[in-house]
């Protein structure tokens, strides 16, 4: 039942929706960085780890200023459940990779609930999610640079260790 607080709002129950499936992928993956930090640190790569986990908390946060904003607009935010979080890694490379995936479908459902605010005129949550807009380009562009750090420099003799302090890097950038 909605007290009649929250009967008085402007967000739509479609764009509501949308964003609660945003903190749903938000959550994901911000468990999926944990869980790469995880396994970075069982590898003795410490400067991924740091990095991951740094990216943890990144995704944590931008999971709670959308649930913070659907709250504030008189909204319902759901906590969501969070499933199927991968623990193990066949390597750096492909954990690399998965992270950029991750990132690109968070970009991709992002311009889906842009589109949709603009096709229901709800310019206050475009504008709201035009940071997080900013912020996904970003995000894409470090894993793309960390894939690109592994494959100029290689895993040949020290290269993994070098990869691993170059990665940390990331996070100052």
């Amino acid at each position: 039942m909605k007290t009649s607080l929250r009967l008085k709002t402007s967000l739509q129950e479609n764009i509501e929706e949308l964003l609660n499936e945003q903190i749903a992928m938000e959550a994901h993956s911000s468990a999926a960085y944990l869980a790469m930090s995880a396994w970075c640190n069982v590898q003795g790569l410490q400067g991924a780890a740091k990095f991951y986990r740094h990216q943890s908390a990144e995704e944590r946060t931008h999971m709670m200023k959308i649930f913070d904003f659907v709250n504030d607009a008189g909204g319902h935010p759901a906590s969501p459940e969070v499933k199927n979080v991968p623990k193990n890694f066949n390597n750096l490379h492909d954990l690399l990779i998965m992270a950029l995936e991750m990132e690109i479908k968070i970009t991709e459902n992002f311009n889906r609930i842009v589109d949709q605010c603009h096709k229901s005129k709800d310019f206050q949550t475009a504008k709201f999610l035009d940071w997080f807009l900013d912020e996904q380009l970003e995000e894409e562009q470090t894993a793309r640079r960390a894939i690109e750090l592994y494959e100029l420099i290689g895993t040949e003799g020290t290269g993994l260790f070098r990869i691993d302090h170059e990665i940390e890097k990331l996070m100052q950038d």
